[in-house]
């Protein structure tokens, strides 16, 4: 057969070089990697740099954080006291249902929907682990929940230093607070996401969280009460184990001298000792199982 006639060049197909090249620049790694995961995701717990609608539940529970220390400041300034209407601690285990709500609200933002639409594989198509993710995302809300704890405290410290009150005497009151708020962002930001790891769904995961914190924080508050009107005051004490809250405030209370306004703490030498290792084992089992899920997830 005689050869087929050359077509038009237009008709064939062409490869065209349009200028991809290959990356030659410096390659940061997994550190890189999790920095950057831990900055968008901290960022991301009050909606900056996302869509406004984002930002709205976050910055309502901040300012419902933020907005009675301008209040107690102010009356303390106008009364003239030595000292502030609410102790620092106290005024954290008050409002622990804004707190509830704030881990609630943020912990299925961090996890929930990366599982739910399936775009994990995305973030392991890079060098990154599953251990990487567990600790931006847990370090991430940590930091979200102590900036929402520590807000409130900081004002009430500025407002007792505006106030002429002794330095000397709210000073230490405040780092022990800080302490507490260091301590309770962790335990609260790793029992959120370990319930919203197993929620793939945002509202699911959401109504779980307030509801284990709130019953758990319920049941606490109900025993101790019975404990102590029945003259039980070592189960009392350890009624703290119960809830969250109770339990960092037992920590605290004894270790580093907190205010609390629970009327029983951990039962002398014996139940700090509980109430710490408890703290840890809880803050350690809840890494554990993140790191476990996102295993097996991924098949890493």
């Amino acid at each position: 057969m005689p050869p087929e006639p050359v077509r038009d060049a237009r008709e064939l197909g062409v490869i065209h070089d349009i200028g991809y090249r290959h990356y030659d620049g410096p390659r940061l790694g997994r550190a890189y990697i999790r920095r950057s995961l831990y900055a968008d995701s901290a960022k991301g717990a009050y909606g900056l740099g996302r869509a406004a609608r984002t930002k709205v539940m976050p910055m309502l529970l901040f300012a419902a954080m933020c907005v009675p220390t301008l209040v107690i400041v102010v009356v303390a300034s106008v009364t003239g006291g030595d000292e502030l209407p609410v102790g620092y601690t106290t005024y954290l285990v008050q409002l622990q249902v804004v707190v509830a709500v704030f881990v609630a609200a943020q912990a299925p933002v961090s996890v929930s929907r990366d599982l739910r639409f399936g775009i994990m594989p995305l973030y392991f198509s890079r060098p990154m682990r599953p251990v990487d993710y567990v600790q931006a995302r847990y370090a991430a809300l940590a930091t979200a929940v102590f900036l929402l704890l520590a807000a409130p405290l900081t004002i009430l410290f500025a407002g007792a230093l505006l106030a002429e009150m002794p330095v000397g005497e709210h000073l230490p009151d405040y780092l022990r607070a800080l302490v507490y708020a260091v301590l309770l962002a962790v335990v609260l930001a790793g029992l959120g996401l370990v319930l919203a790891a197993f929620t793939p769904r945002r509202g699911l995961g959401v109504a779980a969280i307030v509801a284990v914190l709130l019953v758990l924080s319920g049941v606490q508050t109900a025993a101790q009460a019975i404990a102590v009107e029945q003259g039980a005051d070592t189960a009392a004490g350890y009624t703290g184990l119960v809830s969250p809250f109770s339990l960092v405030d037992g920590v605290t209370r004894e270790l580093v001298g907190t205010d609390s306004p629970l009327p029983a703490g951990p039962p002398g030498a014996v139940g700090t000792l509980v109430f710490t290792a408890v703290t840890a084992l809880v803050v350690l089992a809840c890494y554990g199982v993140l790191l476990r899920r996102y295993r097996r997830v991924t098949g890493a």
